[in-house]
This record gives C-alpha cells, structure tokens and sequence, in this order.
C-alpha cells in the first residue's frame, strides 16, 4: 500500500480560513455546553433535593471506569418548540457505553426538562436509538423518569406508525431477536409508557418511583376510586403484590449497581464478525486543513486530503483511480478495520480532454462507485461514505448520455447493501446526491456531520433563486428594493433550513462531530458495528445498464 500523496503540503497558510471556522467551532462548542445543562441549574438543583441524580450523573456512574459515553443526537429539538421553553436534547439522553467491557445501548429520560416528557422528536431520538441496537445487536438499558406523553401536543405522540406505540413495538421485536433489555423505573412512569419496564427481560424500581397505566386523578375520574400513587403503583406495590418488578431498590446509585450486576453474570455473546488489525494511533488535527481550505465556502479542493487523517498510516488503495474521478473509491483500514471508502472529490477533473467539475456525480463515477458498493458487500467490508457533494450532472448531454440509469444503478447499491454504512457529511449533501452517499432515508448504520455541513435538495444559491423568481412572479410591480427584500428573506429563510443544526434538531444526523473527533468517532463506531453477528447476503435486483 502507498501513501496518499497531496498536493496541500506546500500551499501558504491562509488564516482567514482558519479563523472562520475557529468561529464556527466556537459557536458549536458553546451550543454543546448549554445543551449539556439539561432542563437548566434550577431544575438540577431540584432533582438533587429530592436525592436524585440527574441523567447523566447516572449515565457516569453506570458506565465503566475510565470510559466514555459516546453520546447521539445531543441536538435533538434544537430550536424547536420555543413555545413550550424549548426542550434541551428532547428530553431523552441515548447513546452507546461500555458496562463490564460489553456494549450497551442507553435510552434515559431528562427529569430536568419538562418532567421528561415526551414531545414527537423525543419519541424519533428514541426509536432512532432502538433501531441502532437492532441493527448493530446491542443490549439497551432504559433509565425511565418521564412523566409520559406531552399533553399540549399529544396528537404529535400518539396513534402514528412512529409515535409511542412503536416504542412497544420495538421493545416485543427487540426480545424476540435476543438483544437483551434491562429497564430502571427511577421516577415516575405513566400511561402507556409503563408498558415499556414490562417488556424488558428485567425491571428495576427505586422507593419514592411509581408506575401505573392511569394516575391517581385520573382514577379518580375514571371510576371515582380515591388512591394515593405509592399505593397504586410505587415500588412496594410492584415489588411485593402485584410482582411486576424483579428488583426493588433503595435509591439511583442502588439501582445503578444492581444493573451493573445484572449485566455482570449475564452471558453475552463476545464473537465479533470483523478482524481487527494492530494499528498506531496518531495526533493530528483535522482542524490544520482549516488553514488552507474554505470548506465553509464549499471551496475545490482535494478529498485526498481528508482522507488522509482519517485512514491508518496514510495508506489509501484507490479503485479505478483514473475512471469516474470526480468519485474516490477504495480500501483502508480504520482503527485497525478494514474498510470501503466512497467520497466525493472536489477538485476539478479532466477525463478524455473533458472538463468534470468537483462534488459533481457524473456517468462514469456513478458507474464505479456502484461496482465498488457490490465488491465490499462480496467482500463484506463495511463502508465509509463522505460527503461533500453538489447531486448529479445535469443537462441535456447529461441525460442524453443516460445519467438517470446510472444513477439508478448507484441507488440500487446503495440500496441493497447489507454490509455496515458509516455516513459523514463534511460540506454539502444536496439532492439525489445525499440518496446516493447513504444519506438518512439509506439507512446507514451510523451517519455523521461536520458544523458546518448543510443538507437540502439544492445548494442555497440556486434554490433561493428559484424561490424569489416564482414568488416575485406572483406579487405584480413593485420596487427594486422591496424585491431585493423578498430575495433576502427567502435566501436567509433557505440557509436556515438547510444548516446542519436544523437536520439533526430533526435527526436527520445522529450526531454532529467536531472535525477533530472525525477519526476517534469512526473508530469507535466500527467497533460498535463489530457486535454484528452475520450479514445478509445483499440482492441487487433489477440493474439499469
């Protein structure tokens, strides 16, 4: 294998660059902080009065020692819901840690924020995490301490095929694949989702918690039956009368340790699928390719590059390297893993004397990209995909030339792959272009973004344009200036929408990343894949060719 050769190591450094996105990265990191105070200081302050730890308090506590919680979907309802005091994260904190050297899922409700209940993005976080510890055949622990459904937007929560229901749903489909589920009752648990601690394979409860299908008010207005809620559905009541409850603790940290126990003398299959070779871990920053390229400006430049920080030792082996160029194709290893790479370039290209542009899926790169896709899933080599990319060649040569089949024939293998897809968007992903490099409805194991990656069905510029120009069709003779007004509103309202923040408030990313944490983060990810026991053997149908 050869060393990726760049031609970046000789260019002046450009510290505007540089401090443009330090600013981007500043202003993700303070993000990060101020989701990281939950429900606020006052609201931590009352968990703890009444002898509570907060979630991620029991989350440190849980997991083991000198390790740490690889937290998804921090920016869930960012922005979202002003109305109601916004809802930090969704009120549900997910992601994977280790416990006993195992794997485990974590879905853990904020008490914090809004007593922990569920808005309609808290319920996708976690049926987004549930499907994750499906795929990748990890065990979940759920930390329960909601007091249910959101009433002001109940209808957002509750009879759609992606609401409250299909958290049950998964829970039954969960066991009868053998992924073990331990659930801890640690406040309250209420109406339908009491239903959820039941169909674990163990259930915990912690004094002063309870848990019951309808609240004393409620029964009272149901049947006129006065009852007080330790009475109805606290832990003595679950513990020693109507048996629900496998375990009956005194407190958080109790409960912790007797999860810890349960997972201790569990029997968990440790077989992992793929081989992990030695490799050197090294210290450089992604953050010094800020000094020379503008990827804030979605500027040309080389992937090459890029991938370079990412792969083991340098060392990239390219799949039909001058073929379908504006598409980089090929085999390294991660982490000691080995792997696909399917990445946009962005430099300019020439093919047989023609100009390519960067970021730009054209004919022969659609081709290849396709064929790559179907050798690492003979080859069962799960793949990264990098983003940084404009769509497909558009134009009348374009589709004279049949760009809409092959395409296709690029979707399809995405489509059919069964092998582990690991997404990361570090500039664009527009259009076609996001079905193509596994974008969320491609179902990626994992899928990640850069701050200041954007995500829409065209760049900003050109759909900001088609907009004003259909609007200002419509609203007859007015000013130059007034025009101009409704020009900017559209273009400010579009690259609003089109920021990464406002995709993964809506989780259409798992997690954005700080560029630096790009290799530690894959790594980490392909370890978690590694849980896998077996991969189907893909079908690619019907091919266009």
């Amino acid at each position: 294998m050869s060393k990726i050769k760049t031609k970046y190591n000789s260019i002046n450094i450009n510290k505007d660059f540089f401090n443009n996105f330090s600013s981007l990265l500043e202003e993700f990191n303070n993000d990060v902080k101020q989701i990281n105070l939950l429900g606020g200081l006052s609201a931590i302050q009352k968990q703890h009065d009444k002898g509570k730890l907060v979630v991620r308090e029991r989350i440190s506590h849980l997991i083991d020692e000198n390790t740490l919680f690889f937290e998804l979907s921090k920016f869930a309802a960012y922005g979202m819901y002003k109305e109601y005091g916004s809802c930090p994260a969704a009120g549900v904190i997910t992601g994977v840690c280790k416990i006993h050297g195992n794997d485990f899922m974590i879905i853990a409700n904020d008490a914090t924020v809004k007593a922990g209940a569920y808005f309609e993005v808290t319920l996708k976080k976690t049926l987004r995490a549930q499907e994750i510890a499906i795929k990748n055949n990890i065990p979940i622990i759920y930390l329960v301490d909601s007091a249910g459904v959101f009433l002001p937007l109940q209808e957002q929560v509750f009879p759609d095929e992606a609401h409250f229901g299909k958290v049950f749903y998964n829970n039954a489909r969960i066991s009868s694949l053998g992924i073990n589920q331990i659930a801890c009752v640690m406040g309250p648990c209420v109406a339908g989702g009491a239903y959820l601690p039941v169909m674990c394979d163990k259930y915990i409860i912690t004094e002063g918690s309870n848990m019951f299908l309808a609240a004393p008010a409620l029964v009272k207005a149901a049947i006129g039956q006065n009852v007080d809620a330790e009475t109805l559905g606290g832990a003595t009541t679950h513990s020693t009368i109507s048996g629900t409850a496998d375990y009956h603790e005194k407190d958080d940290l109790d409960a912790i340790n007797r999860i810890r126990s349960i997972v201790k003398h569990m029997n968990i299959n440790s077989s992992t699928i793929f081989k992990r070779y030695d490799y050197v871990e090294t210290s450089k920053k992604i953050s010094n390719l800020f000094n020379y390229i503008d990827f804030l400006n979605n500027p040309q430049y080389d992937m090459l590059e890029v991938i370079r920080y990412i792969v083991d030792n340098e060392e990239f082996i390219q799949y039909k390297e001058n073929y379908g160029k504006t598409i980089l194709c090929g085999n390294a290893r991660v982490g000691g893993f080995n792997v696909g790479i399917v990445a946009n370039q962005k430099t300019v290209v020439k093919t047989n004397g023609k100009i390519q542009l960067g970021g730009v899926i054209y004919n022969d790169s659609a081709d290849k990209a396709a064929r790559f896709i179907m050798n690492c899933n003979q080859e069962s080599l799960p793949i990264i995909f990098i983003h940084d990319v404009n769509g497909f060649m558009v134009g009348k040569e374009a589709e004279w030339s049949g760009i809409a089949k092959d395409g296709a024939k690029m979707v399809n293998a995405v489509a059919n792959s069964t092998v582990p897809k690991i997404t990361l968007i570090i500039g664009g992903s527009y259009g076609a272009g996001n079905y193509a490099m596994s974008g969320k409805a491609y179902d990626p194991n994992f899928i990640y973004a850069w701050p200041n990656a954007k995500i829409a069905v065209m760049g900003g510029e050109q759909a900001a344009n088609t907009l004003a120009s259909i609007k200002l069709s419509k609203v007859g003779n007015i000013s130059d200036s007034e025009k101009q007004k409704i020009v900017d509103e559209i273009k400010s309202n579009y690259k609003n929408k089109s920021d990464i923040k406002y995709g993964a408030a809506r989780l259409w990313v798992d997690e954005i990343i700080h560029p630096d944490d790009t290799k530690i983060t894959i790594i980490r990810t392909l370890e978690i894949i590694n849980n896998i026991k077996n991969i189907k053997k893909p079908n690619f149908g019907v091919l266009q060719v």
